[in-house]
């Protein structure tokens, strides 16, 4: 798991944002933890590997 944290800002429309959250509400897990799990899935499709709270290899 990551040891350190960075923030990354999105601008999306406002009334999209709202749907996301519902959902992730109905679903109980957070937008962060979809997010990050949007993120850890999108590298490994593209190949990227890392180390978890280390720099990138």
């Amino acid at each position: 798991m990551e040891q350190k944290t960075a923030r990354l800002t999105v601008l999306i429309d406002p009334v999209k944002k709202k749907a996301f959250e519902e959902l992730c509400a109905q679903q109980d897990v957070t937008p962060s933890q979809v997010v990050r799990r949007l993120i850890r899935d999108y590298l490994a499709h593209h190949g990227v590997t890392y180390v978890p709270g280390g720099p990138r290899s």
